[in-house]
């Protein structure tokens, strides 16, 4: 700051070539600090927004910190840019959307659904070009989402681990009712078997597959892949790596 204050007060037709190299690499430097301190800021803020939550609801919440923006980007690595809308479920504090608009996925495609009241007022002023509902994830048709068109997958954020058969039925047929034919449902666990058991998958007649690992996660997750059975499913830009059938 000390170099670009005396350059500042030069004339500037002195300054030269050199002169306006270390002004504007003394700008660069300013801009990376504000950045790193606006990444800062964010990282606090999610967290501070993250165990409010947890201490009103950690059973609802299924986790013991946010989750990592290595998972946000291995849970939306296999979806297409061109995909078209895109059903996130339990939003929170906005990892995945993050991930999600990184990836190519243009903000006014995402379709947020949040049940928690402090989480969807968050998400509304954070990403003010999507589509935030405050509902149960269960109720998706019932309460007229994406009554106007229909969704090329699904990512999940919800301990569905935690919920009952008949509460993993609701969520997951809802969010199949609303996407074509061959699109997939992305989700992810702590464990590692499928979070949707295989009675649910058997009588919403669907398959699931690991896609990956994130060791770079508290704690490690495993994301996986529900996709319809018997469908000609259009694999959304998943790699062909893919193992692990449930």
């Amino acid at each position: 700051m000390f170099v670009k204050a005396k350059l500042l007060r030069a004339p500037l037709a002195e300054l030269g070539a050199s002169g306006w190299r270390m002004l504007g690499s003394a700008g660069g430097a300013a801009r990376s600090a504000a950045d790193r301190a606006a990444r800062s800021n964010l990282w606090l803020a999610e967290r501070l927004r993250f165990y409010d939550a947890w201490r009103s609801n950690p059973q609802g919440i299924g986790a013991i910190a946010p989750s990592s923006r290595a998972l946000g980007h291995a849970i939306t690595r296999h979806l297409d840019p061109d995909c078209g809308r895109v059903i996130e479920l339990g939003s929170g504090t906005g990892v995945f959307t993050r991930a999600m608009i990184k990836r190519g996925i243009p903000e006014q495609d995402l379709v947020l659904i949040e049940f928690d009241a402090a989480f969807a007022t968050s998400l509304a002023r954070d990403f003010p070009l999507a589509e935030v509902h405050r509902l149960d994830a269960g109720r998706l048709v019932e309460r007229g989402v994406l009554a106007d068109g229909i969704a090329g997958a699904t990512v999940c954020g919800l301990p569905l681990l935690n919920m009952s058969l008949r509460q993993q039925i609701r969520i997951v047929r809802s969010a199949f009712a609303l996407m074509h034919p061959s699109a997939a449902f992305y989700l992810f666990t702590y464990g590692v078997r499928c979070p949707v058991s295989r009675r649910v998958l058997d009588r919403l007649d669907l398959r699931a597959r690991k896609v990956d690992i994130v060791i770079a996660n508290a704690p490690p997750a495993h994301v996986w892949k529900l996709s319809r059975r018997g469908a000609a499913v259009r694999r959304i830009g998943a790699p062909r790596t893919d193992s692990g059938t449930h």
